[in-house]
């Protein structure tokens, strides 16, 4: 194992079976303090087995985990409140206000000083835009009203770690921006932000790293610019003479294509030894072929995560 000072969360061969299906199998993750690290991944990928088992919510078939430099499920009474989490979804009484479900689950946490109750109550409702909505009832919250109030729950006492499956989950545009935002000031307060989900946008605005989970695998992590550089680019040419164009590119070494859904483009990934595109546009204007468009792309964020899954994420804003 890694220093703790580095790591607020760390799993060596993390491992969860029900019977003989591998909902998790063999992951490592290392989430550095400080970060905000999104945990990606198609739904029923094994985000969420993952979290509960780090915050000792289900038990590991096999694997170790340590949280802020301690031993789960060990160590669980010294760590949980040093932690913050929604998971699954929130679970409020109904007809209790908000503020008054904020404060009964305070009142439960036997380590919150219950002198301090009604300011950090109102503080955290604050925080997650919900002052205006304090004491309407709860069954008149909306999904999004609800999934606020659930993230004002894990915010009633200053945390190290705040773990987050989908925090953005059924919030309506202005509210996830208000959420992002959240994440944000956390973050820059030196909370640790572990956040799970499905949307490539979430991910891509707020997190300084990412882990990509696929079929209960982890199939690459690190800093989101170095999931951004994994890809090979890709050239893409613009020419009436499609099939003239594929034969040259062949000679230079290259695996082209004509696309299939338009007439005029051919695709090529260049790699290290590929020939410089000053080069190849050489090549295809001596063999004859009219250059109408060249450029070549980086594959995007998402490029590069379907590349990995086999899935699409969603990238709704």
């Amino acid at each position: 194992m890694t220093d703790d000072a580095a790591s607020a969360i760390e799993t060596r061969g993390l491992t969860k079976r029900f019977g003989s299906h591998a909902a998790v199998e063999d992951i490592d993750i290392t989430v550095p303090r400080g970060s905000v690290f999104g945990f990606l991944g198609p739904n029923g990928s094994g985000k969420t087995t993952t979290i509960r088992m780090m915050l000792g919510l289900a038990t590991p078939t096999s694997g170790t985990i340590r949280l802020l430099g301690r031993d789960m499920p060990g160590e669980l009474r010294a760590v949980l409140p040093r932690v913050g989490a929604l998971v699954e979804g929130p679970g409020f009484y109904p007809y209790l206000s908000g503020e008054a479900n904020l404060r009964r689950l305070d009142t439960a946490d036997r380590y919150a000083p219950s002198a301090t109750r009604g300011a950090r109550v109102e503080r955290a409702l604050e925080r997650v835009g919900l002052t205006h909505a304090a004491r309407k009832k709860v069954h008149a919250y909306s999904l999004g009203m609800k999934q606020r109030l659930g993230i004002a729950n894990a915010l009633l006492t200053p945390r190290e770690l705040l773990a987050l499956d989908e925090p953005t989950n059924g919030l309506d545009p202005q509210g996830t921006r208000e959420v992002r935002n959240l994440i944000r000031s956390l973050a820059a307060e030196g909370t640790t932000i572990f956040v799970s989900s499905h949307l490539l946008a979430e991910i891509e605005q707020v997190c300084t790293h990412a882990a990509v989970m696929s079929a209960g695998r982890l199939v690459a992590q690190g800093t989101l610019n170095e999931l951004r550089e994994v890809g090979l680019p890709e050239l893409r040419l613009l020419t009436p003479d499609a099939g003239l164009a594929v034969g040259v590119l062949s000679g230079l070494g290259l695996s082209a294509q004509q696309a299939a859904d338009d007439s005029t483009l051919v695709t090529a990934t260049l790699h290290d030894h590929s020939a410089e595109p000053d080069t190849i546009v050489a090549a295809l204007v001596g063999g004859g072929v009219r250059v109408r468009g060249f450029s070549v792309q980086q594959p995007s964020l998402e490029d590069r995560f379907v590349q990995l899954t086999g899935d699409g994420f969603d990238v709704v804003q």
